[in-house]
């Protein structure tokens, strides 16, 4: 192979797996219609607190969320809310947590079906007027990822680039 196909194959490679390695949305995918759970927070109802994604964008009922801001390897995904309002959110989901064996690269994820909470709203320093979730707390209704609480609450917002992982 000659180096200019090498590095063509290479780059192709590498816009494949970003593309479609998972990284971002499943709504983010090429030719997939935009998700109405993304929303502008000047489009959503009144009174109505937001969730915070990686990408600093502000999201209501989404289908999923990543906790591992850096590397993916831990993220909620088939969201069902059955609770949004101003104060409070509650979901049906799966966990989905990378066992990262031997490493992560080479790792298995694994889903753990969960009850999402969202609570704690403040105001959000990217537009004051607008208040997001600053706490999300996961109840495994199952088996659990080794090392996990049977409840695990996160920190969210302005002040961590992802969800800190606290004790429960």
């Amino acid at each position: 192979m000659g180096k200019h196909t090498v590095s063509t194959a290479v780059t192709l490679g590498a816009t494949v797996l970003l593309g479609a390695g998972g990284l971002g949305t499943a709504s983010a995918a090429p030719g997939a219609p935009a998700s109405p759970a993304v929303t502008d927070p000047a489009h959503r109802q009144p009174g109505q607190s937001v969730l915070v994604d990686c990408s600093m964008k502000s999201q209501v009922r989404p289908d999923t969320f990543i906790l591992a801001c850096g590397d993916g390897n831990s993220r909620l995904v088939s969201l069902h809310w059955t609770k949004w309002t101003g104060r409070t959110a509650v979901a049906r989901g799966v966990n989905a947590v990378n066992d990262c064996k031997p490493y992560c690269a080479a790792g298995t994820f694994r889903s753990y079906p969960v009850v999402v909470r969202l609570e704690s709203p403040q105001p959000w320093k990217k537009n004051p007027r607008v208040r997001q979730f600053t706490r999300l707390s996961l109840v495994f209704t199952g088996a659990r990822p080794e090392g996990y609480q049977r409840m695990v609450t996160y920190r969210l917002g302005d002040s961590a680039s992802a969800p800190q992982r606290t004790g429960s």
